[in-house]
């Protein structure tokens, strides 16, 4: 079985006032991920909030991640661009700074075809010796990765896995079933309210943005699953949907990323992993009032005292 299962994160970049990132709360973020027990670590990905940061950022968290992790677990690299060329000097960067694999999306932007997107991660198969996984994401970049693409690429050897973040269930458990014999091949969830059902489904892992603030809970999760012990996996994932909630509690005021990641670093600030919970523009930060109520879900689920 592939060395890419558990529990891997999407990494939160915590940003300085300037918008810079603050790499000491970065490192510590790391440091809490793989001290909680995280099976590997996902940076610059949606949560990471990849699309906000120039060339020069990119490499430099890169880098840092690389430093930081020091093989203790696998580094996974998003190279989320629009277009292949661009998608392959991501790629070319993160392999050269030590990235286990990169992860790559559909092209945005400009509409392609599932033809097309096949060539996409075969060009960049062909230009970059590193594993690609492929991140199934329509919400952001507005195409589908198809079951027979996914099934295409997994079985013809151009990716080695997926990250599904598409909410599509049910395309996702065919996926699982069209390449259960494809040992080498991992299927990952994305959807982290729904993991004890993904996992009895035989997903190989989960990358959940809210472990970013309860990595423990989800390893607790992962760990009762292999164990079979489908009763206390439910009880733990219950309890992650109670904390899940911090993602609505700013919606309809600021963008459901703003809510979503704002809520992560709100919390993470609560809690003293990270120092502050600034946005990138145009993203709004959640206000007193909002920081008030995550304060009570992080109380209700055991996190603040």
């Amino acid at each position: 079985m592939s060395k890419f299962k558990g529990v891997v994160p999407p990494v939160v970049t915590p940003l300085n006032p300037d918008f810079t990132v603050d790499y000491p709360s970065y490192t510590r973020v790391l440091e809490h991920l793989i001290g909680a027990g995280c099976h590997g670590v996902f940076v610059l990905g949606s949560t990471s909030e990849v699309v906000f940061y120039d060339d020069k950022a990119r490499r430099e968290i890169i880098e840092h991640s690389a430093k930081v992790v020091n093989g203790r677990v696998p580094l996974i690299v998003g190279t989320i661009d629009p277009t292949t060329d661009r998608v392959i000097s991501h790629a070319k960067i993160a392999k050269a700074a030590g990235a286990d694999a990169v992860v790559v999306t559909a092209p945005f932007y400009t509409v392609t075809s599932q033809p097309e997107i096949l060539d996409h991660f075969r060009y960049i198969r062909d230009a970059v010796d590193v594993p690609l996984i492929a991140y199934d994401i329509p919400v952001c970049v507005n195409v589908k990765l198809q079951r027979q693409t996914t099934v295409t690429l997994a079985k013809e050897g151009t990716i080695i896995g997926l990250k599904d973040s598409s909410g599509d269930d049910g395309n996702f458990r065919y996926a699982l079933l069209d390449l259960a014999a494809h040992k080498d091949v991992f299927l990952m969830t994305g959807s982290e309210i729904v993991v004890d059902t993904a996992l009895l489904m035989g997903a190989h892992g989960v990358v959940p943005g809210i472990a970013n603030v309860d990595p423990h809970g989800y390893v607790r999760l992962w760990d009762a699953a292999q164990r079979g012990d489908w009763a206390l996996a439910k009880q733990e994932q219950e309890r992650l949907c109670r904390l899940f909630e911090i993602v609505w509690v700013a919606q309809g005021r600021v963008s459901g990323g703003a809510s979503g990641i704002g809520a992560f670093k709100t919390a993470m600030k609560r809690l003293g992993i990270i120092d502050t919970a600034f946005m990138p523009r145009p993203r709004a930060p959640l206000n007193q009032a909002e920081t008030a109520r995550i304060d009570e879900i992080l109380r209700a689920t055991g996190l603040l005292g």
